[in-house]
């Protein structure tokens, strides 16, 4: 288990970049990440698998919301992602190895990985390698989470000086598309010990959850998602010890 670097408890995690759709910044873009860098502020990006396993810096799985197009990004090819213009911007979708050559270090960023097996079940491996070979070498601050327990732990086998977790949440039924059973399974987040993790990033409205105190008391550095604004940024804060933010710029 390695230890979550003091970068990203020091400044703000800007959710997908420093985004605002509406001035021509998408998130998951370089324009969003440079925007970040010029404010200070850390960054958060997510990863999915193309069609022909490399690691795209893209958040959904279907392609339309962020670029007008019909499909989803595991049926696309790399090279056929990375000629689509992201709706409203300049720019297009990008691999992960490109984004680490454009940050560069120059703030902490923290990758989550997509849950590729669609029950946040076994079904990994793809875009964890892929991961993994991206990151090596990396010079500067780095780390890695996913909701699904199974990634998240195969992360901390391939990166073992890397810092991974677990992205949590009140994992509502009525919100997630998960059978209830498998919602109540993973709201008490059992995989934690096993997983080699040293942090959770938890869902902002459930961190008064127990089990998250619990956590902290046993030494897991506790960050939080998405806030969207400086007061609820100051409540998660009596809890968390960094946020993940959008649609405001935090303290």
């Amino acid at each position: 288990m390695t230890p979550l670097p003091a970068a990203f408890l020091a400044a703000p995690l800007a959710h997908r970049g420093l985004h605002d759709r509406e001035a021509g910044v998408v998130e998951n873009s370089r324009d969003a990440f440079e925007a970040a860098i010029a404010a200070g502020y850390g960054i958060e990006c997510d990863v999915q698998l193309s069609s022909d396993h490399q690691a795209m810096v893209f958040h959904d799985y279907d392609l339309a919301r962020l670029t007008g197009r019909n499909g989803v990004i595991q049926q696309t090819s790399a090279e056929d992602l990375g000629r689509m213009r992201l709706t409203d911007s300049a720019n297009v979708i990008e691999t992960l190895p490109a984004i680490l050559d454009q940050i560069a270090g120059r703030v902490p960023l923290l990758i989550e990985l997509k849950d590729q097996d669609g029950a946040m079940g076994k079904n990994i491996g793809p875009l964890e390698d892929q991961v993994a070979q991206a990151v090596a070498g990396y010079d500067g601050a780095v780390a890695l989470m996913s909701f699904n327990p199974h990634s998240a732990a195969r992360m901390a086998v391939l990166c073992p000086d890397l810092a991974c977790g677990i992205v949590t949440s009140a994992y509502d039924p009525e919100v997630w598309p998960l059978p209830a059973e498998l919602c109540d399974h993973l709201r008490t987040i059992p995989d934690y010990a096993g997983s080699g993790a040293s942090f959770i990033s938890h869902e902002v409205a459930d961190l008064d959850r127990p089990r998250v105190a619990e956590l902290k008391a046993q030494g897991a550095a506790i960050l939080c998602w998405t806030v969207r604004s400086q007061p609820q940024a100051d409540e998660a804060l009596r809890v968390a010890q960094n946020i993940t933010f959008e649609g405001f710029r935090p303290a």
